[in-house]
């Protein structure tokens, strides 16, 4: 028996695993790592699991090529030579596209490899899952910190009060805030007299751990958070404790918020918003985070930038017990013009740039449209954009009209089926690990690196991988990594460490860091990890906006204020859908089943009376319908529906209009999604 220690790689939290394997290399149990000095032991079944998901015996190990409806395994130059091919054939690089899925972030190769790849295709045609998820949250910080990935986080382990909307870290173990064992941390809070509320449209597994949680009407998270702000101003409670611009701007847009006003848009008592102000105000450390369920709706910016808002006007950003800025050991920070979006625009639905890609939402468009700029080639990677994007029955059919597309990706499913080729990349347990992208979200500065635990054979990393197709795109020779190192600034000062050009450019990366004295060897003798401390107030010198300030009121968003001012009078549907997160699984990309992993429409009782229902029914909006079983709970408000996504049986995507997105960011809708419910 071999015991290796890793990180786990299936989700934000960053746990410490210990892994026993047999002399096969078969994983005969997962652990979690007591010595490890961020997670401390905590596991979740996700991670329990990891031995099975590295094993699965569906997993491609070779290449495979399409020809017609079968598939045939290929060595790899071939498979190589056929992408080679493709690129010849697409000169003008604009008829190219790149897909990056949501577990690029969850790896080395998806952090140092993506970038250069998406450079090299010389295309405004790069997508990412990005815009079906977390977008809101870097324009608004882009626009207020001058780099969209400041990213404040609530300080867990010493605040007193945590606001906490459209997150449910008991399932999804924590979302742009890096913290391994969310639920003791959570407790740990209520043990030492502080107070958790939770505001969603569900009594979700937080919400019944919380000390209270409100019901809110999808969709309306921004109106009770100007509500907040509006009582904060009213009532003289602002402390703010940083130097800001449009501090009165603020103020006076929220004038057009009265709680009397956001109660009947929301369906929270104006009086409850009321009390929830002014205890955050009352709060000697207080953090208001906001996740998933407020970004994937029609004003998911806009709550972004408001829940910001209010960390500033308690006092409570950039200050220990509130929302602080993690310090990575990687973080590189360099001087740069103010944050903008919009330097281009899709070809179709004239979409601005955000962060360097567009849309999803308009993917489909972009290969559907002909014309100059239309996508005949794309690339994905580690990404099945056909169950979890908009509307993915019409992706489903638009790549199936490509001229080619190459997918790196293990498995054969849903979005892959249509590549020409597959490049699959090595298991979990033969690759080694670092979360350059999640420990810049972390609730305490930490680092840890993982070798491979198993032997790589006669295959390409994922590295390797894009590199290579990075190359075929440039015709670029010779060593990658070396190119790469000999372009970043310091770096030929340094010796570096390293058993290929991943661990090299780590070592860099660490040498050149904030941190003096760490490096890759250092990393490798704390093979449990390495604390680097609490953390600690980082502004002024964090900001990159043209003041040099918080800007509190960016023009982009006040503009943006207008569009829901108009909404404060609108209806609201009869009945809405949102979406859920399970316990066992993790998006689109990682099917467990069992325990509470269903693929069932959770409804209010009142409206399965109401509405006749019995069983099953058919749910239907303006973009598909399907046929569900359902799940009468009173842990969902009336009005409200629930489903998962990235189900094939029953997935909530079929019925996400890819017309409906946030403004600012592009970010598509999931979350108030109109839908009608009819008996089957």
């Amino acid at each position: 028996m071999t015991t290796v220690h890793r990180t786990c790689p299936l989700c934000e939290a960053v746990c410490g695993l210990t892994l026993t394997l047999d002399d096969g290399g078969h994983v005969t149990s997962v652990r979690g790592d007591k010595d490890d000095p961020f997670s401390k032991g905590f596991i979740c079944p996700k991670g329990a699991s990891l031995g099975k998901l590295d094993e699965d015996p569906d997993r491609l190990s070779r290449p495979v090529v399409r020809e017609g409806e079968t598939w045939r395994e290929a060595t790899w130059d071939e498979a190589f030579d056929l992408v080679r091919q493709a690129f010849a054939r697409h000169a003008d690089r604009q008829s190219i596209a790149l897909y990056l899925g949501n577990p690029s972030a969850h790896t080395m190769a998806g952090a140092l490899y993506a970038g250069p790849l998406a450079k090299s295709l010389g295309t405004k045609h790069i997508y990412s899952a990005s815009t079906a998820d977390q977008m809101p949250k870097h324009v608004a910080c882009g626009l207020m910190f001058g780099d969209p990935l400041s990213i404040p986080v609530p300080d867990l382990d010493r605040t007193g009060y945590l606001l906490m909307l459209g997150a449910n870290p008991l399932d999804s173990n924590g979302s742009l805030c890096t913290a391994p064992d969310f639920p003791g941390r959570l407790k740990a809070l209520r043990r030492r007299g502080g107070r958790l509320v939770v505001v969603d449209p569900r009594v979700t597994r937080t919400a019944k751990k919380a000390d209270e949680h409100v019901f809110i009407r999808p969709g309306t998270d921004a109106y009770l958070l100007f509500g907040l702000v509006r009582t904060l101003f009213a009532e003289g409670l602002t402390r703010v404790s940083l130097e800001v611009e449009g501090l009165e701007e603020v103020r006076e847009q929220a004038k057009h918020f009265p709680p009397e006003l956001v109660a009947r848009r929301t369906g929270i008592p104006a009086e409850v918003i009321v009390r929830l102000a002014r205890e955050l105000a009352a709060a000697e450390h207080a953090a208001v985070y906001a996740r998933i369920g407020t970004c994937t709706q029609e004003f998911g910016t806009l709550a972004q930038w408001l829940v910001e808002v209010l960390n500033v006007l308690t006092g409570n950003l950039d200050r220990p017990g509130g929302a602080m800025f993690p310090m990575a050991a990687t973080e590189s920070r360099p001087r740069r013009k103010p944050y903008r979006t919009g330097r281009w625009a899709s070809r179709v639905r004239g979409l601005p740039e955000v962060n360097g890609e567009l849309p999803v939402a308009t993917l489909a468009d972009e290969i559907e449209t002909p014309g100059e700029g239309q996508i005949r080639f794309l690339i994905t990677v580690a990404g099945n954009p056909v169950m979890s994007a908009p509307n993915g029955a019409r992706l489903d059919a638009a790549f199936g009209s490509l001229d080619f597309m190459v997918s790196v990706d293990p498995y054969l499913n849903e979005t892959t089926r249509h590549a020409n080729v597959i490049l699959p990349p090595p298991r979990v347990l033969q690759t080694g690990h670092f979360d350059f992208a999640l420990l810049g979200l972390a609730v305490r500065n930490y680092a840890r690196y993982s070798r491979p635990a198993l032997p790589l054979g006669e295959r390409p990393t994922e590295g390797q991988i894009l590199a290579r197709l990075a190359m075929l795109a440039t015709g670029l020779e010779g060593d990658f990594d070396e190119f790469i190192i000999s372009q970043t600034p310091g770096a030929a000062e340094l010796t570096l460490e390293g058993e290929n050009g991943a661990e090299r450019r780590l070592d860099m990366m660490l040498k050149l860091g904030p941190y003096d004295g760490l490096s890759l060897g250092k990393l490798l003798n704390h093979p449990h990890g390495l604390d680097l401390g609490p953390l600690e107030p980082r502004l002024p010198g964090l900001l990159k906006t043209a003041s040099g300030r918080v800007e509190l009121a960016p023009p982009q968003l006040l503009a943006d204020v207008d569009r829901l001012r108009a909404g404060l009078d609108t209806e609201p549907p009869e009945l809405v859908l949102i979406g859920r997160r399970h316990l066992r699984s993790n998006n689109s990309w990682m099917h467990l089943t069992g325990g509470s992993n269903t693929a069932t429409l959770q409804i209010n009782p009142a409206d399965v009376a109401r509405l006749g229902l019995d069983g099953e029914a058919t749910v239907s909006s303006a973009a598909g319908r399907l046929t569900v079983a359902l799940e009468p709970t009173d842990t969902i408000m009336p009005g409200v529906v629930s489903l998962p996504h990235g189900w094939a049986e029953a997935n909530a995507n079929v019925l996400t209009n890819e017309s409906a997105i946030d403004v600012p960011s592009g970010n598509a809708v999931f979350n108030g999604v109109p839908v009608t419910i009819n008996a089957r």
